[in-house]
């Protein structure tokens, strides 16, 4: 049974591509870029599912169950943090994380000083 279910999800991960990855369709000149760009999609697919695991297992140990752990809503909340070079070349940050942010980065087991 767990087989079957893990098989339906990664059914279901690669049917969405078409929708969060722009693979409608492929618009390359030749099958080697063709080739590239399903082994890019397949990564960020990677990259997704782990992003969605994380944040899944950070919104289960919350006594609530907020929106903002959908991987969309969290990738969106994480482009506002915003850093300025300085010109010694080090970054910081241009202004304070949220406690918003601050829960999605726990979930990737990072905090705002990292």
């Amino acid at each position: 049974m767990n087989l079957y279910k893990s098989r339906d999800i990664s059914e279901k991960l690669f049917g969405s591509d078409k929708t969060f990855l722009g693979n409608r369709s492929f618009r390359v000149a030749s099958s080697q870029a063709a080739e590239a760009k399903i082994f890019i999609q397949f990564i960020a697919l990677i990259i997704r599912a782990r992003i969605y695991t994380l944040l899944r297992k950070r919104k289960a140990e919350m006594p609530g169950k907020p929106n903002y752990l959908s991987v969309p809503s969290a990738l969106k909340e994480l482009e506002k943090i915003e850093l300025i070079r300085q010109p010694n070349g080090n970054y910081k940050l241009d202004h304070a994380v949220t406690a918003t942010q601050k829960v999605i980065l726990g979930a990737f087991g990072l905090d705002e000083e990292y």
